[in-house]
């Protein structure tokens, strides 16, 4: 199946807007996910002001056959003027929220935790007003690395399962699921406060009841945030679209979620996992959480 059903049409952006968020993350040497992954919806991002940061990049040290992030360059050490610049473009940008993630980086002993925190802090040092999600890898079950990085306290802690168990092998052959989830469990445990997100994308051969186990080991592990989206193919050479998902089936899985205990569940076709981040605001505002930790 290679025709896109007409609800996965996006519309085309205000390129005047777009530019003006290029040249500042040009100007600034910034990498983006919305760029280096190809997300459909980077005219619409952009227009309304926002990107999600790239860090560490924009080599990966993984292979994922799903993901257009370039994997065959030799990864470059940690820029210790990266940090600075990002806040910086937060500055620029007048972020209210922001999404700062990464590739991976298994050639590193905390896999890029430090920089992480480096990043969180930067941002808070002239942005003090704009709240942080981090869009972490699993770190390699490096739980120290995890703790680093939850000390610095964003206020959201996301990390995507991305797909369902049976496909692990085939969609992400160097991730474990189990892995993934016992990620957000610690979360919940060392940092209570924190608002804990994961995101899966559909459309591989997974079937409706495997897709709402998923949903319920993520419940299981008190994870309050979930993203449901289509996937894409971003060429010939990634992996082929099984099935191109209805939107009624994704306000199906929207409605399951709420049912069992999810905060937020964002499910549309479109949808990826910083899509409309901004709106977490909404839900911290409802479900406010106070920090206690011993660190003031």
């Amino acid at each position: 199946m290679t025709v896109k059903p007409e609800w996965l049409r996006v519309k085309a952006p205000q390129w005047q807007r777009v530019g003006s968020v290029k040249e500042i993350l040009r100007d600034l040497a910034l990498n983006t996910v919305c760029e280096e992954a190809s997300c459909p919806n980077i005219g619409e991002c952009f227009n309304a002001g926002t990107a999600t940061f790239l860090i560490m990049g924009p080599a990966c040290t993984r292979a994922c056959p799903y993901c257009d992030i370039d994997f065959e360059k030799k990864p470059k050490p940690l820029d210790p003027t990266e940090p600075l610049r990002l806040a910086e473009a937060v500055r620029r940008l007048k972020l209210n929220h922001v999404v700062i993630t990464s590739v991976n980086r298994d050639d590193l002993p905390d896999g890029g935790a430090t920089q992480f925190v480096r990043c969180i802090e930067e941002v808070r040092n002239l942005s003090p007003q704009t709240t942080i999600e981090v869009l972490i890898p699993d770190l390699c079950g490096n739980w120290e690395a995890l703790a680093l990085i939850l000390q610095a306290k964003p206020e959201v802690l996301n990390h995507n399962t991305e797909t369902i168990p049976r496909l692990y092998r085939q969609v992400r052959p160097q991730g474990k699921y189990e892995r993934s989830l016992e990620l957000l469990k610690r979360t919940r445990e060392l940092a209570p406060w924190i608002y804990t997100k994961s995101g899966i994308m559909v459309g591989l051969g997974e079937t409706d009841a495997e897709v709402t186990q998923v949903m319920r080991d993520l419940r299981a592990v008190d994870c309050d945030i979930l993203t449901i989206g289509q996937y894409l193919q971003p060429s010939q050479k990634h992996l082929g679209v099984r099935e191109f998902i209805t939107p009624a089936q994704f306000d199906a899985w929207k409605e399951y979620g709420e049912s069992i205990g999810f905060l937020q569940v964002v499910s549309s076709p479109l949808t990826r996992s910083s899509y409309h981040a901004e709106q977490v605001k909404e839900l911290m505002a409802r479900y406010p959480r106070v920090v206690t930790s011993d660190k003031k």
